[in-house]
């Protein structure tokens, strides 16, 4: 059973609470006002529910089909259909660039999108988000003429994108990979395996771009020698270019999304920005994927959530233990009136919401850093942006698999099996902990690069940013509950920050060992300030909505931010414990 209400409610009061004005004043927003904004938020919703969901359950349990001899990769019956539709809706062009035929939209507007259509279907969402995030790689570096040739059919929907780095020898340590690429007069020729990559092969459209990493002969060794290149399916004169799936990976979740090995054998490429400055155009493609992935996490958890929600409308079993809430007329109460089922359901939506707010507040900011004319504005927004990019990949993504397993508990064995989808959503979030640089790379970038760049100015201005909503809010009454808690989390915050900082120059290692731990910490504690900013956005504001939202944040400053005490503590323990160990004890 598949049940799903995209939250089209909940993004009104976010956009509301959180100061969406703004963005509607930048520069080339002036046609996104909230209303039209919404409208276009419902319609999404609608498109979800109504065309992606129906298809997301078949994807799962039918599959792709690979030809060997072709290299060819047909997806599920239905999915082409579903892509031309999508493509139809304006879906793919909506937030880029009016100049090659974007629709101009806020960035604001990719977090209810990416939400909604994560959690319908999941394995479908995943080629339009490649995509985007090789729109703004070749935006940003790209020459003209590469932006000519590509941006129009990739902002289009009508050819795909995908990113190409991981190769047999190398993952994450990119500067092991040994693909090649030798000039060929205006363009090169690439030759090399590449694997792991989603929607390398498919029928959506007939054109596929490539953005791939390799070395031009006479580059370094290591990351610094690594080139970025373009390489079509087809070339531009329209021959088939040297670069072919060579076979699909197996997966434990997302059946219907193609993980490919691609094949390179004198595949026409052509260079993307610098010679051996490949890895700038790399990362703007994969902080905005780092961004889609932590919204991917709340996305299913949300999905999850509601079917449990649905399940336990129905399932009655046992009575409750006061007396109030027994239904003398049934053989059994709903099982909602169980502690231990409000304990689990609230920890997941306590918690998926307080994400979504979160991830809402950096798009926006993400609008003021690329829009505002303001020079500080813009710096004080881009500073948050690449703060926040590692804990909102890191911490929604683990929160969110652990919040569809909390709902697949509630739900009992029913949980289990296929016919609530849980399992599905459950298998479909797993790799999100993985992929984008697993989540250990995200803490290694969070405490060795974001807390050090610019001698600690990122968290600066985070602190900076809190302690002027703390100095304007926490003399309300009507926050104390909200404030309190949140105040003194992101005082130890600020302390534990400034104590593993100094432990972390004396000894490297010690700032990896606890690396994963802060991330986790810091999360919680975003996900309190994000409670709190909704909570003073939604002041004077009545109705059942508004009522629940404050019930919520105070059960999360309660029941959830209280977990950072043991993160506090392992940060403190440190490394020892773990490295006390010799490699053949293991």
């Amino acid at each position: 059973m598949q049940t799903y209400n995209p939250p089209v409610g909940d993004y009104r009061i976010l956009l509301e609470a959180l100061g969406y004005d703004r963005v509607a004043q930048l520069k080339g927003h002036e046609d996104y006002d909230l209303e039209t904004t919404m409208a276009l938020i419902e319609q999404g919703g609608v498109f979800a529910k109504e065309r992606m969901l129906p298809m997301n359950q078949i994807g799962d349990q039918k599959g792709l089909q690979f030809d060997p001899a072709t290299g060819e990769v047909k997806t599920p019956k239905g999915f082409t259909a579903l892509y031309k539709d999508f493509c139809a809706q304006g879906y793919p062009s909506l937030g880029h660039s009016t100049e090659f035929g974007g629709g101009g939209a806020p960035h604001t507007l990719a977090a209810p999108f990416n939400e909604f259509f994560c959690a319908a279907n999941k394995s479908f969402t995943m080629a339009s988000g490649l995509s985007f995030g090789l729109i703004e790689a070749l935006e940003a570096h790209a020459d003209d003429e590469l932006k000519q040739r590509y941006l129009p059919k990739l902002i289009s929907g009508e050819w795909t994108g995908t990113m190409c780095l991981t190769e047999p020898q190398c993952g994450t340590d990119l500067g092991l990979l040994t693909t090649k690429a030798v000039p060929d007069g205006d363009a090169y020729k690439l030759t090399g395996t590449k694997i792991w990559i989603t929607f390398g092969e498919h029928d959506f459209t007939d054109n596929i771009i490539h953005l791939v990493l390799a070395r031009l002969p006479d580059a370094p060794e290591g990351i610094k020698g690594i080139s970025t290149f373009v390489v079509p399916k087809f070339t531009p004169d329209g021959k088939r270019n040297g670069i072919v799936c060579g076979g699909l990976e197996h997966k434990l979740g997302i059946h219907a999304s193609p993980t490919c090995v691609m094949n390179m054998e004198d595949a026409t490429g052509y260079l993307v920005g610098v010679p051996h400055k490949g890895m700038r155009a790399m990362f703007t493609m994969m902080n905005n994927a780092r961004l889609m992935v932590g919204i991917e996490g709340f996305a299913l958890a949300d999905i999850a959530y509601q079917t449990s929600v649905a399940f336990c409308r129905d399932r009655r079993q046992g009575r409750s233990l006061n007396s109030e809430r027994t239904e003398p007329n049934e053989k059994a109460d709903n099982i909602l009136v169980h502690p231990d089922v409000r304990r689990q359901l609230l920890n997941v939506r306590s918690t998926n919401e307080g994400m979504r707010a979160l991830a809402t507040w950096i798009a926006m900011q993400i609008d003021i850093a690329h829009k505002s004319d303001d020079e500080k504005e813009a710096g004080w927004a881009n500073d948050l942006v690449s703060l926040m990019t590692p804990v909102i990949k890191g911490f929604c993504t683990e929160r969110g698999f652990a919040n569809i397993s909390d709902a697949m508990q509630v739900m009992g064995g029913a949980g289990y099996t296929t016919d609530w989808c849980v399992e599905q959503y459950m298998r479909d979030e797993r790799i999100a902990m993985i992929y984008e640089g697993t989540n250990h790379v995200q803490a290694l970038d969070l405490v060795g690069r974001k807390l050090a760049r610019k001698n600690g100015q990122l968290y600066r201005t985070f602190a900076k940013n809190v302690g002027v909503f703390l100095e304007k809010n926490e003399g309300r009454d009507d926050m104390k509950d909200i404030i309190g808690p949140f105040k003194e989390a992101v005082e130890r915050l600020h302390e534990v920050t400034m104590a593993m900082g100094m432990r972390g120059i004396q000894d490297m290692e010690y700032g990896a060992a606890v690396a994963s731990n802060y991330l986790t910490l810091f999360g919680l504690v975003a996900v309190g300030y994000a409670w709190c900013m909704v909570i003073a956005g939604i002041e004077g504001k009545a109705g059942a909505a508004y009522d629940t939202k404050r019930k919520l944040a105070k059960y999360y400053m309660e029941q959830i931010l209280v977990e950072r005490h043991a993160y506090d503590r392992l940060i403190e323990v440190g490394k020892d414990n773990m490295m006390a160990f010799a490699d053949e004890e293991f």
